[in-house]
This record gives C-alpha cells, structure tokens and sequence, in this order.
C-alpha cells in the first residue's frame, strides 16, 4: 500500500465515555473524510441511551463497524474471553492499524496486533496511554507490575502517542524512555465547537460536568462549593452533570452538606446543553491526561477552573489563576468566588482564542496522526 493511500484502521479502548471515547470518535470522523476505512472494537457493559447517540452520530464514519464485547476495567479472568472475542474480530478486519487507547486497550490491540503479525498479516501496532496506566503510583506493587508490563509491551509497539508533555515526561519518570517510536500529539476538538454557548435564563453560577467517580473530583467541588458560597456572602446555585459509579455517593454529600436545594444533578448530556447551564466550569480532578472537557469549554467560551493537573496548565498556561491544586477544597473555592466577585475574571484569564485554536484543533489533532500512521505502515 503507497503512502497516500485508504488505510484500515481500527481503534480498541475499554468504556465508550469520556475523553477517550470523544477522542477516537473525533479521529473517526477526520479519517473517514480524509478517505480511510475506520472501526471500533470497545467494551459493552458501559455507556448510557447518551453514549448510544454518540455511537448513532459516529456510525457512517465506521465503515469497518461497531464492535462491542464485555471488558472489564480490573483485571479479571473474562479478559482472556474479550482477548480471544477480539481477535476474532479484528482478525476478520484486515486492519493496517491497530491503534488502542488506555490501559486495557493498549494491552489488546498490541497482543492481538503482534498475533496477527505472526500470522504474517501487515499491522501497525500503535498505543496512547490517556492516563491509563500511569494513574498508577511505583511505590506500590501494583504500580510496578502495570509498569513493567508497559516496558514489555513496547516490544510489540511501532509507536506510542501521547496527548500532552505531561503525558509523556509521566511515561518516561514511571516507565522510562519508550523504546519504540513516540510522539506528543495534542487532542484536538473540532471547528464547530469554536462557537460561544450562552448560557440559559435557567444557569447556575457553577458547574461540574463529568465522570461522577473521585478520580475526577465531584466531592472536592461539593466541598469547595459549600465554603465558596461563605466567601461570595450569599447562596449559589451549582450543578453536577454526569454519570458514575459514585453518583449515591454524591448525592449523599450533597443532602449532609444541606446543599440538596441549591447543587442540583442530572445525567450525562450533549456537552454543549450543559455548557447552557453556566458561565464558570470547573475541572476539579486528581489525576488527567489532557482532558476533552477543559477543551470543549474554552471553545464555548467559558471561564475554566481547574486543577493542576496532567496537560490542562498546557492549555490555561503554566501561571494560570484558574489552577488550583488537585484535592484543595479550600484553594479551589477561592478560586470559584474571585471568579464570580471579580468583573472581567474569565476574559482577563482564559488563553487567548487565536492561539488555543491553533494548537487544539482535531484537524491537526488527525493529520499528525496520520503522518505518525504512515511512517510505521508495513508495505512488504
């Protein structure tokens, strides 16, 4: 196959949410358009009817096809059953890459890829960890078995993409330099979402959207929203839109905090909706790579607060007011009421529109992976 021509490629990850799932959907898109043949291979027990449009939005984009098998998040026996359901799969594909996102799908597609090279079928094998693998800390156990099977695994990987600096420097501190090819390709959203998103005579003053699970943080904003509304010297009304394992949880915090009335919830929705919601989102997370939600919110134009964490102080810049320190409640809510005291906060703030754009654009996003793809492509 030449250069310049149609590739099949297929993307493996675990849970079809998140930033993972937006990522391969944007790449999807951008690939299917630049005239390749592109398919999914993820897990089946996650998602909601709101993941479900996601998948009805993608579907003319995957000409190679939707395909969805239980894969659990831990380690478990039934992973040597979504290995075998896969290669099955994926073997039936032909595929020139396989491409897997996060820890279980990196581990797949490379197994299955280097399989499949055995069998002398010409395949890619390419990696982007998302975070993954290195949420993991090397003081524990468990953290230098994932390490070391990460170290293992680059054997079998032509190259390993990073979303951010972050993500990479992280990589090479834990796991150490990849001994294969590597490169830092930012995510990217799309030219439709540069567009302001006003929001609603229903908005509240604060909003968190995402995961309801602790990694990302949904108790630290309860906790910083209640000693906010102390700061600010009056009510606030917040919301926390999402779905998750800890959602009880949560609701739980809310009713013991008395912020029941004032903090509402709702299930996941479009973005952009709940965008509509506030002017002011907050990313309270303990651990990312370069999460969608910081993207897709400037984009919309609206102020971001967020944790430092990961590549987000690659996208709000390194000296940013809007960083606070992951897990601080207190600092973060100081953070929300300057935001909300203070006149022109968020303009005065926020990174400039023409630069961000620049750098966080799914078209440079697909077309550097693109040429990544192509660099590794097995012609004989």
């Amino acid at each position: 196959m030449q250069q310049t021509g149609s590739l099949r490629i297929i993307h493996c990850f675990r849970s079809p949410i998140g930033g993972i799932f937006r990522h391969v959907r944007d790449l999807a898109e951008y690939h299917s358009r630049a005239g390749h043949q592109v398919g999914i291979v993820c897990d089946s027990s996650t998602g909601s009817e709101h993941e479900d449009k996601l998948f009805e939005q993608i579907s003319p984009y995957l000409s190679l096809g939707l395909t969805r098998i239980p894969i659990r998040r831990s380690i478990s026996p039934g992973d040597l059953s979504a290995l075998i359901k896969s290669y099955k799969k994926i073997e039936e594909l032909q595929p020139d890459i396989l491409h897997g996102h996060g820890a279980k799908g990196g581990v797949l597609a490379r197994i299955i890829g280097s399989a499949l090279r055995v069998k002398k079928y010409r395949v890619s094998r390419f990696y982007s960890p998302h975070g993954g693998s290195l949420h993991f800390s090397g003081a524990k156990i468990s953290g230098k078995a994932v390490f070391a099977i990460e170290r293992v695994l680059e054997h079998m990987t032509e190259a390993i993409s990073f979303v951010c600096d972050y993500e990479r420097n992280a990589y090479e501190a834990k796991i150490g330099k990849p001994r294969c090819d590597s490169a830092r390709i930012y995510n990217g959203i799309s030219d439709g979402d540069f567009e302001p998103i006003p929001t609603g005579t229903d908005g509240v003053d604060l909003l968190y959207v995402g995961m309801l699970r602790d990694l990302k943080g949904p108790d630290v904003f309860i906790d910083a929203f209640a000693q906010a509304e102390k700061l600010v010297g009056r009510p606030l009304k917040g919301l926390v839109v999402g779905d998750g394992p800890d959602k009880a949880k949560y609701e739980r915090m809310l009713e013991q905090n008395g912020l029941s009335g004032r903090v509402s919830m709702l299930p996941a929705m479009p973005v952009k909706q709940a965008f509509a919601k506030s002017e002011i989102i907050v990313v309270p997370s303990r651990a990312e790579a370069m999460p969608y939600i910081v993207l897709e919110a400037l984009a919309a134009e609206k102020t971001v607060i967020a944790s430092r964490v990961g590549g987000i102080p690659e996208v709000l810049g390194q000296a940013s007011e809007a960083l606070v320190e992951p897990g601080n409640a207190a600092a973060l809510a100081s953070t929300m009421a300057k935001a909300l005291l203070t006149p022109g906060w968020g303009r005065d703030t926020m990174p400039r529109r023409d630069q961000f754009q620049s750098r966080f654009s799914a078209s440079v996003m697909a077309q550097e992976l693109e040429g990544l793809y192509h660099r590794h492509l097995i012609v004989s």
